[in-house]
Order: structure tokens, then sequence, then C-alpha cells
């Protein structure tokens, strides 16, 4: 079924809109929830909340990219459930993407900081648009969908050591831009 057509189905309130999200978007949404909790049953529970939000958000949200869309409301709901049970020590695998990226991007505190946050968003796109399109993807598949370095190896065809150097030379031309453009680390 057609990204609009789903979208249609969530406007007129047919509970297919749900069914067809989840057989359309539900191994995307999986994937990264998944790849943010490390705990199953937890990452199907926030895949089940992403619904529910996508639900409670059409309309009168038109998303023009539903996939970007639904993946967005997973990754942040997973973040939360990250976050909320982080206290108790449950979760590794966003812990170890924050502290890859630890280096590059700042944290932010205050309002003075969220427009800073803005601005490097901004940045970041500015950079990930100069880079091949290969190294973009490896770039955004780790730090945005938080796949593991041993799967990107496999698809790849390199081997983890190879992707983990590949990373951290990107990490290194990203802090490299930044700091050429202004923003403290």
């Amino acid at each position: 079924m057609e990204d609009s057509q789903i979208i249609n189905l969530y406007y007129s309130r047919n509970e297919q809109a749900i069914t067809e999200s989840d057989r359309k978007y539900g191994p995307l949404c999986r994937r990264i929830s998944f790849n943010i909790l490390s705990v199953k049953e937890d990452a199907e529970e926030c895949v089940n909340d992403t619904w529910f939000a996508a639900w409670k958000r059409m309309p009168p949200d038109r998303p023009r990219a539903l996939g970007a869309f639904l993946g967005r409301i997973t990754r942040n709901l997973s973040i939360s459930r990250w976050r909320a049970c982080h206290a108790k020590k449950r979760y590794r695998g966003m812990e170890v993407l924050l502290s890859e990226l630890d280096e590059c991007v700042p944290v932010s505190d205050n309002v003075q900081q969220e427009i800073d946050r803005k601005e490097l968003a901004g940045l970041l796109d500015v950079w990930l648009d100069s880079l091949k399109q290969d190294d973009r993807a490896l770039f955004v598949r780790r730090y945005w969908y938080g796949d593991a370095v041993n799967a990107l190896a496999a698809e790849y065809g390199s081997s983890p050591n190879q992707i983990s150097q590949r990373l951290f030379r990107l990490r290194k031309k990203l802090k490299l831009y930044l700091e050429k453009e202004g923003v403290c680390l």
C-alpha cells in the first residue's frame, strides 16, 4: 500500500492504518528501537507506542515521508525509554553510540544551548551532504539507526575493524569541520 493511502486511513480513523503501517514499516521501526534499547520486548513496546502516537498525530500532521515520520517517533520513544531506564543500567546500545560521538557533538542544557543545537543540526546537514554517499550512509546507519559495527561490516563486505576505522575517520572529519565552523566542543 502506498504511503498516501496509509495516511488517508489515519485521517479517516480507519484502524487498518495501524496494520498497514506495521506491515510496511514495522521491521524498520523494530530495528531502530532494538538498536537503541537492546531488549526485544522493550523495543516491541516502543514500536506499539509508535502506532499509537501516529494515530494521535494524524490528523493534524500529514507527513511527506511516512517511513521517516514513523522512524523518528520510534527513535524518540526509544531514547526516552532508554533515558528512563538508564539509571537502572539496563541498556548498553545507546550508551555506546553516545560515547562515540562525545568528542564531536556538544550536549545542551539551557535555552541558548538549544538554539546552538538547532544551528548544529544545520551544520550536520551540510557536513553530511558533503560526504560521499557510502560514507553518509555508513554514518547515518551507525549514529541514527544505531546499527552494530559487525552488521555494517557484513553488509559492506569489510571487517569490523575496517568499519570502526572508517567511522573513526568520519568522526574526526566531523570534529574538524565543526571546529572550523566555530562550534565549541
